[in-house]
């Protein structure tokens, strides 16, 4: 025990002091081993929304991941192989070290372990936060509420006095988990110099430029929904770009991914998924499928995967920091680093 703490501590020195200790930080994996991009997270990450999901992950013996062969990891191109450990639902704990469990799945940091000691991995991309503090699936519920129960207060009012408090909370949960990343790469032999981690955040579900009747399909107030896009979505990027920055991880910022293309958005082709319910999630998942009915709703569908796919690829490429996706003149998303912030008002 006491040599298993001092060489503990010897580890421990030896990453604060950025040497190489033999046989953790400082080994490489092998070159012959099958590269892998690897996605860690929640639902945005697992390719909830996008379809076509992974048996095991549709509801059977009640795991609800819903991983789905059109996420954006499976579309870079920039590794061999992906690996998708992402969970629909899933917050910082889930992520991280420890014995949380999402849809029975154990933990996402202790999984990469495995992946990262069977395969060379060359990317790690995370998304996470918004399960946390920010509670974005109650958020989206109080929103609709509000839509339907005109008597109740518009949610951005309520919403708009936690936010900020709401967003500091969270960062340093998505602090510890991506820590942990770091740790599990490290237990599998990797150098952090080794691959690339980035943290991406999210994009705004829905628009305030709505269709007309759009209450079915998007039942959210305009003036809701206005607050979501220019203001706590944004915020909520600044703060996941401060949690990358504390962890020396890239940042992708996805904030302004989907402008225009929005649920319900009367611009053009849409890249985020209406309010929608699945009925295949009572074939899979027999009765316990009534509460999953609708969980694909305002995510990205394959289309918007496709799309933040290959805006990651450009990304990873490149040699910056921090980017944002931004719509190109081709219609397309790509990668764009240092750009200066436009002013944010309704189209």
């Amino acid at each position: 025990m006491a040599r298993g703490v001092g060489r503990f501590l010897v580890i421990v020195s030896a990453v604060l002091l950025g040497v190489a200790v033999p046989g953790t930080a400082g080994a490489i994996v092998p070159a012959g081993k099958q590269t892998a991009i690897v996605a860690l997270g929640d639902s945005s990450a697992s390719g909830e929304g996008a379809g076509d999901y992974e048996p095991g992950t549709r509801g059977e013996r009640g795991d609800w991941c819903h991983r789905s062969s059109q996420a954006y990891v499976r579309r870079t191109g920039l590794a061999s192989t992906s690996v998708n450990l992402a969970c629909s639902g899933a917050a910082s704990a889930h992520v991280g070290f420890g014995s949380a469990r999402r849809y029975t799945e154990r933990s996402q940091a202790q999984r990469l372990v495995e992946v990262a000691r069977a395969h060379r991995v060359t990317a790690v991309v995370a998304q996470l936060g918004v399960n946390d503090d920010p509670g974005f699936g109650p958020a989206v519920v109080r929103c609709v509420a509000a839509y339907l129960n005109r008597a109740l207060p518009g949610c951005s009012g309520e919403l708009g006095d936690q936010w900020r408090g709401r967003l500091a909370a969270m960062a340093p949960k998505v602090e510890k988990a991506l820590g942990d990343v770091r740790a599990a790469m490290r237990q599998a032999g990797y150098r952090d110099q080794d691959y690339t981690l980035v943290l991406a955040s999210y994009p705004s579900p829905v628009t305030e430029s709505m269709v007309p009747a759009h209450g079915l399909s998007c039942p959210i107030r305009v003036e809701d929904a206005r607050w979501g896009r220019t203001v706590a979505v944004p915020q909520l990027s600044a703060a996941l770009a401060g949690a990358a920055e504390q962890s020396g991880a890239r940042f992708l910022d996805l904030s302004r991914a989907a402008e225009g293309r929005e649920a319900c958005t009367s611009a053009g082709p849409e890249w985020q998924r209406r309010l929608a319910v699945n009925p295949e999630a009572l074939v899979q998942g027999g009765a316990g499928g009534l509460s999953h009915l609708a969980q694909e709703s305002f995510h990205l569908n394959a289309a918007g995967h496709g799309q933040v796919a290959g805006c990651l690829a450009e990304f990873v490429r490149g040699t910056a920091t921090k980017a944002r996706c931004l719509a190109g003149k081709d219609g397309r998303l790509h990668a764009v680093a240092n750009q200066a912030e436009p002013a944010r008002a309704g189209r």
